[in-house]
């Protein structure tokens, strides 16, 4: 994955693969979390190895993991004390994808539930009435909607501030502050946090305070928020984890072994962990995870660059134009395929988003297909239009979604949806057509 000059990847995590099994809150001894993979000679595989790589003990030598389609495992005795029992407690072909993913997030444990929400809503079940929350002012919907309600009917407070600003976060913070929720790059806005800042000023003020990242956007392929001060980094599965939008997934990783324990409780308890077919196929689309990457960064780069010489307010931190493009760098090793733009004009941006052929009008990102949409109007429609307003997103910010197709192709999908919609017009120089934005981009 290609970088900035002087930026790197994030600190090698010294107990990757050390992780000691203990039994936990129900008295079982898994998953034993990270899976083995470098080799013993001290040389660590690069991320896109690691990816491939795994180690399984089928008795058959599979070199796919089999999918465990059972709901009960038979016992030695009548005392049980199998390594599995029930699939709602653990199931092989979940515990290799628990393992896998510990390894490539730079985790102590992973867990893996039915979708990202539903990660999110094990996460939060640590909180009790009066806890504080502190989160940002661009959130994804659905995570707005959870904190909405757990403030409505939960008693639990929550602080919507600019993340992307450490003051403002350093303003709110209090000895009450139970947990920090962080997003970056924010969704629609493409705004940058300060991980390890805010991960400082938090446990500076109380250190049982966890500060938690979803790092659905980027992917364990980018970033690994653990390294940078996080103490629980949560993901869609459902996003670029598996490339292909035919499953839901949720992913938890964690490096202290007791709030790994809390979460494995609430899953077993709730019986909300991934099924076996599903997490035989998020393990086979984790394999493909920095090839599908790579093309899509610099399919996206490629289409930000586009939009922005003709004229348009781009959100993207590919681009040096981006207000926290070195921020980013600091923390990533690659700038995502998700980027944001703006007309200025609401009508304008529903007729390109209509005229859109290769690119599908639909919610989520991640796929290998493009998708395009309006934010306000989809993903973040549960968000009310006062508080959208409040908060600075444009009604008129078009999100697009970028997949793996031929990048010329994309573009001239997305130039001619511009053109049909008005918001460019064509002159004709010889046999040379150029494309002129009109003034319709807003200011950032």
């Amino acid at each position: 994955m290609s970088t900035p000059p002087g930026s790197g990847p994030g600190k090698a995590n010294a107990a990757l693969g050390k992780a000691v099994p203990h039994i936990d809150l129900d008295g079982h001894d898994l998953p034993p979390s990270p899976a083995p993979s470098s080799p013993r000679n001290g040389r660590k595989y690069a991320l896109a190895t690691e990816l491939v790589y795994t180690d399984s003990k089928d008795q058959y030598g599979a070199s796919s993991i089999p999918i465990y389609q059972s709901a009960t495992f038979k016992q030695s005795s009548a005392g049980g004390g199998s390594e599995y029992d029930y699939t709602r407690s653990g199931n092989p072909t979940r515990t290799h994808l628990e393992r896998h993913l510990a390894k490539i997030m730079n985790a102590g444990r992973a867990l893996v539930v039915g979708s990202g929400m539903g990660a999110l809503d094990v996460i939060t079940r640590i909180l009790r009435p009066g806890d504080e929350v502190i989160t940002g002012d661009d959130l994804y919907g659905g995570t707005n909607r959870l904190l909405t309600y757990m403030a409505t009917n939960q008693g639990i407070i929550v602080h919507h501030v600019d993340t992307t600003n450490p003051e403002m976060v350093q303003k709110v913070i209090s000895p009450k502050t139970a947990m920090v929720l962080l997003e970056t790059p924010t969704n629609p806005l493409i705004k940058i946090v300060d991980i390890p800042s805010i991960s400082k000023i938090a446990h500076e003020v109380n250190e049982k305070a966890l500060v938690v990242v979803d790092n659905t956007m980027l992917s364990p392929m980018l970033c690994n928020p653990l390294d940078l001060g996080a103490d629980i980094v949560y993901e869609s599965g459902t996003k670029y984890l598996s490339g292909h939008h035919d499953i839901m997934a949720g992913v938890i990783a964690v490096n202290d072994p007791a709030i790994g324990d809390k979460m494995y409780f609430t899953i077993n308890s709730t019986g909300c962990g991934l099924s076996p077919n599903d997490a035989f196929l998020l393990m086979r689309g984790i394999k493909t995870l920095a090839i599908r990457m790579e093309k899509q960064q610099a399919n996206a780069q490629a289409i930000a660059e586009f939009l922005e010489s003709r004229g348009f307010c781009v959100r993207y931190p590919g681009l040096k134009s981006h207000p926290q493009y070195d921020l980013h760098w600091s923390m990533a090793r690659g700038a995502g395929a998700v980027l944001s733009f703006e007309t200025g004009d609401f009508a304008l941006s529903e007729r390109i988003v209509e005229a859109a052929r290769l690119w599908g009008i639909s919610v989520s990102f991640g796929c290998v297909n493009s998708l395009i949409s309006m934010p306000c109007q989809m993903s973040h429609a549960s968000i009310d239009a006062r508080t959208r307003k409040e908060r600075h997103m444009p009604e008129d910010i078009i999100r697009l979604c970028v997949g793996i197709e031929d990048v010329g192709d994309l573009i001239d999908d997305l130039s001619r949806a511009l053109v049909q919609a008005g918001a460019v017009t064509v002159t004709m120089d010889g046999f040379h057509a150029k494309v002129q934005a009109q003034s319709l981009a807003s200011t950032a």
